[in-house]
């Protein structure tokens, strides 16, 4: 008699240089972000906007008993805030998909929400130039 094999899904999720990784897999429903729960992440704004994927599953009934394991490296708080809800969302999507590995009508109501919930933000850092104290800023010249 064939057991049936537990499904496992592994994204990420970038922003900037903050890397997100996530392993989506039956559980009793934990989310862990470097070994500590969700639920304590700092500061708070940070842990409301990690949390959004999750509501949004929880509202629309797909978010099943699942554990999600998040190694999180890079970057600074906000960015890696980004890659976490991003790898979650992802995880998500491809572990309620059924044969085809997607679940249209989650990933419908991320990307209505906001499309960087699935889509890398592509925005970096522009490097320093020359005659400059950074991107932009020059130093000043008179004619006079």
């Amino acid at each position: 008699m064939a057991r049936k094999k537990n499904k496992i899904v592994h994204t990420s999720g970038k922003r900037k240089t903050a890397v997100a990784r996530a392993t989506v897999k039956a559980g009793k429903g934990r989310v862990r972000v470097n070994s500590e729960p969700i639920q304590i992440l700092q500061p708070a704004l940070s842990r409301q906007k990690a949390m959004e994927p999750l509501i949004i599953a929880e509202a629309m009934k797909r978010m099943s008993k699942v554990d999600i394991n998040i190694l999180i490296h890079g970057g600074g708080v906000m960015g890696q805030t980004d890659a976490i809800r991003t790898a979650i969302a992802r995880g998500l999507v491809h572990y309620n998909g059924g044969a085809e590995g997607i679940d249209d009508e989650l990933r419908d109501e991320y990307l209505r929400f906001d499309r960087n919930l699935l889509v890398n933000d592509p925005r970096r850092k522009e490097p320093k130039h020359q005659l400059g104290r950074g991107a932009r800023k020059k130093k000043q010249k008179s004619y006079r």
